[in-house]
């Protein structure tokens, strides 16, 4: 069943269009990672999904609803939640407030939040302001978790960030899609992006240039429709 269906999507900062005429389809329980070098659109899509970004021309229907026109926190309601590149938490909150902001009843509560991301547990009573940017990183998807997301969308999970702090936050996002939440992620990664999704999607210059399944793709496939040395569907 499609969770969410992008269709002919375009976007502009003034006059320039980030994103053109893209259509996407995420199927419930999905774990589907968006590539691409930077400027090629990925997450001005995002930002469009959510409604952060108001989209110039196609449609973006989420469960069936058309939620084209929708503001962002209609859209959180509905089920769609973004973690945002930068994070932008609140730096002067403690990780458990900036948690409690965004809380929304279902399955992810304060504890079970913590639980799944064990690199903020011990760090619940500090302040944003002095953590890792990997604890930062933990706070920003468990606060969206908060909001008890169907579709969860990750704007640059590792960017910036130790191994080992990418490591311990992909764990944890395992936790996440165990639970069913169907997850679109933008990772720069391609190692980890075609070892973490079920699907692979390319951007170039605002275009869906690379679409497949991962274990249909090679590397050197998805790095060629990165840099735009061709383009692939599988």
């Amino acid at each position: 069943m499609s969770l969410l269906t992008v269709r002919d999507l375009e976007v502009r900062h003034g006059l320039l269009q980030a994103v053109r005429g893209v259509s996407l389809t995420l199927d419930q329980g999905e774990t589907v990672a968006l590539v691409g070098a930077n400027g090629a659109g990925k997450s001005s899509l995002l930002r469009t999904i959510a409604g952060a970004h108001r989209a110039a021309a196609g449609s973006v229907t989420f469960e069936e609803d058309d939620v084209t026109a929708l503001p962002a926190h209609r859209r959180v309601g509905l089920g769609i939640g973004l973690v945002p590149e930068g994070r932008q938490l609140f730096l002067s909150l403690t990780v458990e407030e900036n948690l409690r902001v965004a809380a929304r009843p279902g399955y992810w509560t304060l504890e079970k939040v913590l639980e799944a991301f064990p690199l903020i547990e011990a760090r619940r009573k500090s302040r944003a302001a002095n953590l890792s940017g990997g604890e930062r990183q933990a706070t920003a998807i468990g606060r969206t978790l908060m909001a008890n997301p169907k579709l969860l969308l990750l704007d640059e999970v590792s960017l910036g960030l130790a191994p080992v702090a990418v490591d311990a936050l992909y764990r944890s996002l395992g936790v996440v899609i165990d639970q069913g939440t169907t997850v679109l992620v933008v990772e720069q990664d391609l190692g980890r992006a075609m070892k973490f999704a079920q699907r692979v999607v390319c951007m170039l210059e605002g275009r869906l240039v690379l679409e497949g399944r991962a274990e249909d793709l090679t590397r050197q496939q998805v790095t060629d429709a990165y840099f735009g040395l061709g383009r692939v569907t599988a």
